[in-house]
């Protein structure tokens, strides 16, 4: 090997290691589309290719990459971020900060690329912060980063750090970023104003740019503008069509919608999908049927979304029908599926039907999936089963938070409020954000488990003060329920003032209700006053306050409110009992 040629840019290889070096050498080649079949075959051919392809190499490298190793390992970072190689990425970052890429531009943006790949936005932002002039192209990595982990306002700050930014200027791929992001968090100002910003640069003529403008317009509401961007488009792609027909759907424009629907020169499933649950949402669930019906090849999505639409309007037996319908004709079902299915079980209560889907997604591989396992922890925990729940959370692989909540409100729901104290304190161990959502569910906990309210307010400070989650009239009630137990209606009112809910009939229900545990008759009669002025129909308010003064012994006044109720023709409503037999459900009213 005396006379061999030896590249400065990389270790001397012996004649040992030589089959290692030409197996990661071909590699290579095939990444940088270079043919040399003679490579296979002789040890001369490997050293000839190496410097054939050292010298390719060095005239497409780019300026800052002035060390000849810096090409490849561009590559090969990019090539672990996309294979998602963890170990093998971190090993080619040593590689770099060893031979001093330390501060080059292309080498940590693409290092930028790989813990934005493994879900490290901080070890990306890390690296950012050592290139000394990082191009639009480091900036978009990190924003997009952001964007794709849901972390909208982060990217919409680092956007604007862009633009006041000396020495770099965004692109269209920085703008379509920032518009994603105003339109996830409903920022109509900001989406307008870099809509201004595109007009005078001079991209509005790019139909990308457009179609993200659409979207952002749709997605905070304002259909009007979104239909004015789509109407002034010189050039309308399918992905334009679609774009407008989701924001007239999203926003109960459902003729439009359908308009929309029937002038699109070649609509495809999306097209269809988004006009159907716009129907199954806010219109009539029988066109939503219809439209499905007449979709030339329907698909699983187009199914889900009547599914969910019979769900979430409490017509959960017909959403059952639809799916073994679904069944029937043989369609692919997804997880989503037997996740909106489920969710439709666990509000009937019907075991049987629950346990049957759980065989059938276990037959499917989908039982451990992270979205199918919260739907089957939720639907245990409805129908009772919590140790059944608590099994299945704790043997799927990978959890979220929606498995979290589900599993913290199985417990509260069906009254066993220690463990919801002992697994929001896991939560918080495992390192998981808590939303507003947990924390309602831990409030109730609270409402009905007898802890002290100086414990539960604590809880509801650090959750407006630590996370910054907004105050709901939901909170409110479980906080109002809980200092009626406790006697304390009248710090309940002003509680009610202080958080700006005087106009949310909800907490005055739940003041109402406090009143009637605890037989406060001063709070009580302001509380059903307010409830008068904002629902006068509803049967609730006579009621409760009949019982209020009865409880007090004042029959005449009970007497009153009963022919009040008479007068205005509200009547109770009636309850209803079901059971289930052998799979087919009784119902029966109670008067």
């Amino acid at each position: 090997m005396g006379g061999a040629f030896v590249s400065p840019s990389l270790p001397r290889v012996n004649g040992g290691a030589l089959s290692v070096y030409s197996h990661i050498l071909l590699l290579m080649l095939r990444h940088a589309k270079v043919l040399l079949p003679e490579l296979a075959t002789s040890q001369g051919g490997a050293l000839e290719a190496r410097a054939r392809l050292d010298s390719s190499m060095a005239a497409q490298r780019p300026q800052s990459c002035t060390r000849p190793y810096g090409y490849d390992l561009v590559r090969l970072i990019r090539a672990a971020a996309s294979r998602g190689s963890e170990s093998h990425g971190l090993q080619l970052q040593g590689h770099a900060l060893k031979r001093g890429f330390g501060s080059d531009v292309f080498m940590m943006t693409a290092l930028m690329s790989f813990y934005v790949e493994k879900g490290s936005l901080r070890g990306a932002h890390n690296l950012f912060y050592e290139i000394p002039e990082p191009t639009v192209v480091s900036w978009n990595t990190l924003i997009s980063g952001y964007l794709r982990f849901g972390l909208f306002r982060k990217a919409l700050r680092l956007f604007v750090q862009l633009n006041k930014s000396e020495t770099c200027v965004g692109d269209a791929f920085s703008v379509t970023a920032a518009l994603a992001a105003c339109g996830r968090s409903s920022l109509l100002q900001l989406g307008r104003s870099i809509h201004s910003r595109i007009v005078k640069v001079g991209m509005r003529c790019s139909v990308f740019v457009s179609n993200c403008l659409i979207d952002m317009y749709g997605k905070c509401g304002c259909v009007q503008e979104a239909m004015s961007v789509f109407g002034a488009m010189c050039y309308r792609d399918t992905i334009s069509w679609n774009s407008v027909l989701s924001a007239c759907a999203r926003n109960q424009n459902l003729q439009e919608a359908l308009k929309f629907l029937q002038e699109m020169p070649n609509p495809d499933s999306i097209s269809y999908n988004q006009v159907i649950n716009g129907f199954a949402q806010f219109g009539n669930m029988e066109d939503a049927v219809q439209i499905l019906l007449d979709m030339p090849k329907p698909n699983s999505s187009s199914w889900n979304s009547i599914i969910t639409g019979y769900v979430n309007r409490n017509r959960s037996r017909e959403a059952l029908n639809f799916f073994m319908r679904m069944h029937s004709e043989g369609m692919e079902m997804d997880q989503f599926t037997f996740s909106s299915i489920l969710s439709g079980i666990g509000s009937l209560a019907a075991l049987s039907w629950g346990i049957a889907i759980h065989c059938c997604t276990s037959k499917y591989g989908l039982d451990l999936s992270v979205v199918v396992g919260s739907a089957l922890v939720d639907m245990y925990s409805k129908c009772g089963r919590v140790e059944d729940a608590e099994s299945m959370f704790v043997s799927l692989p990978h959890r979220n938070l929606i498995t979290w909540n589900a599993m913290i409100s199985g417990f509260a729901h069906n009254g066993y409020f220690a463990y919801v104290v002992h697994y929001f304190e896991q939560l918080l161990n495992d390192g998981i954000e808590p939303d507003e959502i947990t924390f309602l569910n831990v409030l109730s906990a609270f409402s009905h488990g007898g802890v002290p309210s100086d414990l539960t307010m604590k809880h509801l400070e650090s959750m407006i003060n630590d996370y910054r989650i907004l105050l709901t009239a939901e909170h409110g009630c479980s906080m109002i329920r809980l200092m009626g137990q406790r006697g304390e209606v009248w710090r309940a009112g002003m509680m009610i003032h202080k958080l700006g809910f005087g106009t949310w009939a909800p907490v005055w229900r739940a003041l109402l209700g406090a009143c009637g545990s605890c037989q406060d008759l001063e709070i009580a009669r302001i509380a059903a006053a307010k409830l008068i002025q904002m629902e006068d129909d509803s049967d609730y308010v006579y009621v409760a306050m009949s019982n209020v003064y009865a409880s007090h012994g004042k029959w005449s006044e009970a007497g009153a409110v009963r022919e009040l109720m008479r007068a205005r023709g509200v009547r109770k409503g009636a309850g209803f009992s079901w059971i289930q037999v052998k799979n087919v459900v009784s119902i029966s009213d109670v008067a």
